[in-house]
């Protein structure tokens, strides 16, 4: 059997710790429609447009990086709790794992096909923006569903 690329357990907290105020925050930024929250910064753009400007590349511009930041924190936060060792990681929940990780990736890409087939224009890049996220989102809800219910219904080895 091939080693898992996981991370020790303790990420999976510091993952947790991350990723909960980042959804907060990413929740609120588009519940008020990326205007009340401005965290200006001059920040390095391989390239950059402006909305009433012109193009940049390879530049230093001043930005809101709310969003970035929003997103970023969102990403690390699930990536460690994704891919972060369980407390007894066993050949269960490996398998877990992996069912989860193939059926994240088709619900994905059947919510992907549905947008395309149903989106268009501008809300369609929305889409897209939100699409970047949902395989973790959908993996992180699964795997912890299933692995919850299990853990109901199955007695631990160790009370045995």
């Amino acid at each position: 059997m091939f080693p898992q690329l996981l991370l020790p357990h303790k990420y999976k907290t510091i993952g947790w710790i991350i990723l909960i105020p980042a959804t907060i925050f990413g929740i609120t930024l588009l519940a008020s429609n990326f205007h009340n929250i401005q965290i200006k910064a001059s920040t390095f753009a391989l390239v950059s447009d402006e909305f009433l400007g012109e193009s940049h590349s390879f530049s230093f511009i001043k930005t809101n990086i709310a969003p970035t930041l929003a997103g970023v924190l969102f990403i690390i936060g699930a990536l460690l709790v994704s891919f972060s060792k369980e407390e007894r990681e066993d050949e269960f929940i490996a398998n877990l794992r992996l069912s989860s990780l193939l059926w994240a990736v088709l619900v994905n890409y059947l919510l992907l096909l549905i947008a395309f087939l149903f989106i268009y224009g501008t809300p369609f890049l929305t889409v897209m923006i939100y699409n970047m996220f949902t395989v973790l989102i959908i993996f992180i809800i699964r795997f912890h569903f299933v692995l919850y219910g299990n853990s109901k219904f199955l007695p631990d080895e160790k009370h045995n």
